[in-house]
């Protein structure tokens, strides 16, 4: 928003755009995950069927490895902090003459183990079900992640293209998934 130049030439101003894009960006990446979560409610309906036994030591894991998960991005995140403090403040070695990009202090590690959870986490639900639409789904949802680790090595309207595919890509895949399972039902 420091980069914003207030003129009547808006449009023609390309950090004026930019901002207008990100604008868009989260109206629609809003509406997606209204979309998304109204699409979870709709394949989650059990209709009277028991839940069973291995679906429930799975649901368990990822429990457990979410809460792993919050120790780990904690020490990560104050890692990340300290790392980049010393690197901006008090190293002698480094003259430091413009930010360095955020998204890469703390982001890329971020969703670097979120991808290699979610790989894990697919390899573990093989064991529950080899449903063919539930392994898609859950690969889908890997390749989103992706995507957005992907959006953080790039800049302007790429990373709002990528940021928006990937969650469009996993509504679509969850769509998708519903739709299957309802022939199957």
């Amino acid at each position: 928003m420091s980069k914003l130049e207030f003129s009547s030439n808006w449009f023609s101003i390309k950090n004026d755009i930019l901002f207008t894009g990100d604008l868009l960006a989260i109206l629609i990446l809003f509406f997606l995950i209204f979309v998304f979560y109204k699409l979870v409610n709709i394949g989650s309906t059990n209709k009277g069927e028991a839940v069973k036994i291995e679906v429930l030591k799975f649901i368990t894991l990822k429990k457990t490895i979410a809460t792993c998960l919050v120790p780990v991005f904690l020490i990560l995140s104050l890692y990340s902090l300290g790392h980049w403090l010393y690197e901006s403040y008090f190293s002698v070695s480094k003259i430091v003459t413009e930010m360095k990009d955020i998204n890469k202090i703390f982001f890329d590690d971020f969703f670097t183990i979120l991808i290699l959870v979610d790989v894990l986490l697919l390899l573990f639900s093989l064991k529950h079900s080899d449903k063919f639409s539930s392994v898609i789904r859950n690969s889908g949802f890997i390749i989103s992640t992706i995507l957005i680790k992907l959006s953080f090595g790039t800049e302007g309207i790429l990373n709002i293209i990528l940021i928006v595919t990937a969650v469009v890509f996993g509504v679509l895949i969850l769509k998708t998934h519903n739709l299957y399972d309802n022939i199957e039902k």
